[in-house]
């Protein structure tokens, strides 16, 4: 496609939030920086431009499911494990609140250890120590009960890609007994349920094709979520996918683009997967349209065990130094970072 017929289609996206397959597909091969241009646009034109900063817990790598790309799958016995207990992961949030947080995720793999009698007295135990943050969760698939549980302890926000919405696809990266259609039923409880949701996939994971990228575009203009995570896929060497190649650069961040064009008031993080992949991936992110970084709040040697892929970056900073770094690197781009909570905020 000639580049003005490719700038045609971009401004068509912007202007409709939304494109034909083909056009989709076509879009996602540009090679053009005018993408990356109207992204910043939108982005600028939502969110100004603030770079809204997240701290990631990390606080256990137990998991009971066995996905195949998964550096924490059941099946991965060469995993060291940790959990954290409540004043572990309370201690991280003291040292994020005072290096500037508002905002805490906590990640985990789906440990059966963190029932709803476990893990709904530390939501809230962090809800009343910090009344002024955000909560986020990212543990996986669970009840609507237990969802439910969560959000009346005082949890805001609940992060689940789905990974794909091509069910062939999905069952490609997942074992027996895990299936996309159950992935989609907890997307729709979370909304149900009041929280900010977001879902994701990986760019260039094991049998991937164009036309289902067009599915998890497609997806996401149906779900109408307030975060979309992307990154490239990278592998684990104790997976079965331990040989595949990773995810390509510039689809992700043309993807990053498209997205943000498709709905300028999404939080959309440069993840580390991409600083992984190139070592100014997370800058390059922001530039094609991303908001959101996730400096990591976990403890070092916690933090070394917690490979969902190989060659995780993890530079052991500080969380005050890890913040001073951040917004040093965010500044020589143009881009300023915030430590309010970053609430979506809702365009029509």
């Amino acid at each position: 496609m000639r580049s003005l017929d490719m700038r045609d289609l971009v401004d068509k996206l912007a202007q409709q939030r939304v494109l034909g397959r083909e056009e989709f597909k076509a879009l996602m091969g540009c090679d053009d920086d005018y993408l990356f241009a109207r992204a910043r646009e939108a982005r600028q034109g939502a969110y100004g431009k603030q770079v809204f900063m997240r701290g990631l817990i990390e606080f256990t790598n137990y998991c009971k499911n066995n996905c195949y790309y998964c550096g924490l799958r059941v099946g991965n016995a060469r995993a060291k494990r940790f959990r954290m207990g409540l004043a572990q992961i309370l201690d991280c949030c003291q040292t994020g609140y005072r290096a500037g947080f508002r905002t805490f995720v906590l990640q985990g793999g789906e440990d059966p250890y963190f029932t709803d009698e476990i893990l709904a007295p530390i939501v809230a135990e962090i809800r009343q120590t910090y009344p002024d943050c955000a909560i986020t969760l990212s543990l996986g698939e669970r009840s609507f009960a237990s969802y439910q549980r969560l959000f009346g302890a005082g949890a805001d926000r609940y992060l689940l890609r789905h990974e794909t919405a091509h069910a062939a696809h999905y069952q490609r990266l997942h074992p027996r007994g895990m299936s996309l259609q159950n992935r989609k039923a907890c997307l729709g409880h979370l909304k149900q349920i009041g929280y900010q949701v977001g879902c994701g996939f990986m760019v260039g994971s094991p049998g991937q094709t164009v036309s289902y990228l067009v599915d998890d575009l497609l997806f996401i203009h149906g779900l109408r979520p307030q975060m979309v995570g992307i990154g490239p896929f990278l592998p684990h060497s104790d997976t079965v996918f331990a040989q595949e190649p990773a995810g390509d650069l510039r689809l992700t961040l043309n993807l990053l683009a498209i997205l943000r064009l498709m709905r300028p008031d999404l939080l959309i993080p440069a993840t580390t997967a991409l600083g992984t992949l190139h070592p100014n991936g997370r800058e390059l992110g922001v530039l094609a349209g991303a908001n959101v970084v996730m400096p990591n709040l976990t403890p070092g040697d916690m933090r070394q065990k917690y490979r969902l892929y190989d060659h995780k970056i993890s530079d052991g900073e500080a969380a005050a130094e890890c913040v001073e770094n951040m917004d040093r690197r965010m500044k020589a781009i143009g881009y300023e970072l915030t430590v309010s909570r970053g609430d979506p905020i809702c365009i029509a």
